[in-house]
């Protein structure tokens, strides 16, 4: 559980204020049905490995002391539109070498609540599911908070995190509980986070508040800033011992097929022309661009309309299904052996969402 805290605390990286990275929040392009993207990452493993022993302090906060063993590891990264109403992603995350996967769907939903907007998971948004192979295939279940984008009047967007999320898996019975905690509206932003570690039945969990569960079951703590340093600490103890330290981390390069490898509907392709004219400042031409392929994916919809069609992804076996927990087709499974081993050919898909 521990590790999938780890992971958890680091996902979002890139969304993390501009002090650790590079730009701004953003949106996005509209992703078109049938669109995709294929991305590989190759990662040192440097992460110290967490510890249960006791070890040394550091003004009476436990610091990790055994580093990985510096293997470089590949993950690869393969996603689909799979639906356009309503808009949906699938999503497989593959690391072999480490017999860890992952994979969701991707679907939110956005409400302007007057000085911000409010970003929540859509319907067929469940979270991330985590499988480690290794451990008789452990499944954790990561559900998402509630963001808010903020500073739209001032014209310097931020996010915030007010909201609960929960960790669970059924095999260990464990489940975590972490609570982002609201900013105040004097002084600057802590990016405060506290959660529980505790033994659950999966048949009867009702178990959505931190102060509700029984201290008796409780295994650990969270604390710390989502910015910044993460501690945990065991039941039993009064050491914190760190988790994680965003501070220093930076998210890894994308590796991506050459552009001849690149089909017509993969992402940076497809979006190529609309992208150029954006960092050229032809921003008149952006948009001409872009209502083009709105307008070719309407076309395409009505067309499917009159043959009684049915939108089938080519990646991924079902739009929204099975629920929450997407599974991959044939040519996903090629497509994300391919990128493991570099071998990037793929053939054009006989129909095109847009």
């Amino acid at each position: 559980m521990l590790e999938v805290l780890r992971f958890w605390f680091t996902k979002d990286l890139v969304c993390i204020s501009s002090k650790y990275i590079k730009g701004k929040p953003c949106k996005p392009y509209n992703s078109t049905l049938g669109e995709f993207f294929r991305c590989r990452w190759e990662i040192e493993d440097t992460a110290p490995k967490i510890s249960f022993s006791a070890p040394a302090t550091t003004n009476g906060v436990s610091t990790p002391d055994v580093d990985g063993n510096g293997e470089m590891v590949k993950v690869c990264y393969l996603t689909e539109q799979t639906s356009h109403h309503p808009p949906v992603s699938a999503f497989y995350i593959d690391c072999p070498e480490r017999g860890v996967s992952a994979r969701g769907f991707d679907q939110i939903s956005a409400k302007f609540t007057g000085t911000s907007i409010r970003v929540s998971p859509g319907q067929h948004n469940l979270g991330i599911f985590v499988n480690i192979e290794k451990r008789d295939n452990e499944e954790y279940q990561l559900t998402h908070p509630c963001a808010h984008l903020g500073g739209l009047l001032r014209g310097a967007l931020s996010i915030t995190v007010s909201d609960t999320c929960y960790i669970i898996c059924p095999q260990t019975g464990i489940k975590a509980i972490l609570h982002y905690l609201e900013e105040g509206w004097i002084g600057r932003a802590q990016y405060k986070v506290e959660g529980v570690i505790f033994r659950y039945d999966p048949g009867k969990d009702t178990t959505t508040k931190i102060r509700d569960v029984s201290e008796g079951d409780v295994l650990g703590r969270i604390s710390g800033s989502w910015h910044g340093k993460i501690y945990y600490t065991l039941s039993g103890t009064n050491e914190p011992r760190l988790l994680i330290d965003i501070t220093p981390l930076f998210p890894m390069q994308k590796i991506i097929p050459p552009e001849e490898y690149q089909l017509s509907n993969e992402s940076r392709k497809f979006w190529s022309d609309v992208t150029a004219a954006i960092l050229d400042k032809r921003y008149s031409q952006a948009t001409k661009l872009k209502q083009d392929i709105e307008e070719r994916q309407r076309r395409r919809a009505a067309e499917r309309q009159e043959k009684n069609e049915t939108w089938k992804p080519r990646f991924f076996t079902g739009a929204v299904t099975p629920l929450g927990k997407p599974d991959l087709t044939e040519e996903g499974r090629e497509a994300l052996k391919g990128l493991h081993n570099s071998e990037y050919n793929l053939k054009e898909s006989p129909t095109k969402g847009a």
